[in-house]
């Protein structure tokens, strides 16, 4: 919740013109998705239609419609082109007490009317601290695939997000996040099977930034990453799109 309709207008118009130089190499090893606050996302739509730059949502109610005042659904999105929707983002979950429960329906949603939803799981300093970042973390991807036919789980998009590496100061070495992608990886590989787990993508999000990036992607199991607040200057962000694939 950063940017006006304005400024979210700019900063898009300054994506698009950097990341466009590098359309044919995205489309052929990466993807490149900017998910602005929703009532900016018409603005956005508008700026990158015909770009190399994806479009997708912060969040979205399970619903297709109702009485679910202050809500958007997944049609709303859909009707402007939104193709990604993260879910269970750390903040929903700990800031407006969303549930696992609630974020499947989600998950479900969001495949139901064919976009792509990106699962965030994590653990808070207690859990981590505790030394109970697996259990918390398979816990969440267990319940939030909860239902999800087997030929679709590869579908979702899953980011690892460790709470207590989120604007707090402390840091999540490269091999702390990949150990907990692999774990994820393993998961995928023994309850679906190893071609789910080679096809889904498993995304870091713990405070990404220009100065570890490089050391973050080239671990084999972090596909990618979920930007925070480095994804608001068009410099630092289109720094850490074009880092090295793993």
């Amino acid at each position: 919740m950063n940017l006006i309709a304005g400024e979210s207008q700019v900063l898009a118009a300054a994506l698009r013109k950097e990341l466009d130089r590098d359309a044919a190499r995205f489309s052929s090893d990466r993807e490149v998705m900017i998910a602005p606050p929703a009532i900016n996302i018409a603005t956005v739509a508008r700026e990158i239609f015909g770009s190399c730059i994806m479009l997708g949502a912060q969040n979205m109610h399970f619903e297709d419609r109702g009485a679910f005042t202050g809500e958007v659904s997944p049609p709303m999105l859909k009707e402007f082109g939104v193709v990604y929707v993260i879910v269970g983002h750390s903040e929903r979950r700990h800031i407006f007490r969303e549930d696992n429960a609630m974020i499947n329906k989600k998950v479900i949603a969001a495949l139901r009317h064919g976009m792509t939803p990106i699962l965030c799981v994590g653990e808070t300093a207690a859990e981590h601290d505790a030394g109970s970042t697996l259990a918390v973390v398979v816990s969440q991807l267990q319940l939030g695939l909860e239902g999800i036919a087997r030929d679709e789980v590869a579908r979702v998009v899953i980011a690892y997000e460790p709470v207590w590496a989120i604007g707090t100061g402390r840091n999540a070495t490269a091999e702390q996040a990949g150990t907990v992608h692999g774990a994820i990886r393993e998961l995928m590989r023994d309850q679906y099977s190893p071609q789910t787990a080679e096809a889904v993508r498993i995304l870091y999000g713990g405070s990404v930034t220009v100065d570890n990036i490089d050391s973050l992607i080239v671990h084999p199991d972090i596909d990618g990453a979920l930007v925070g607040g480095a994804s608001l200057k068009a410099e630092s962000f289109t720094r850490i799109a074009r880092a090295p694939a793993n």
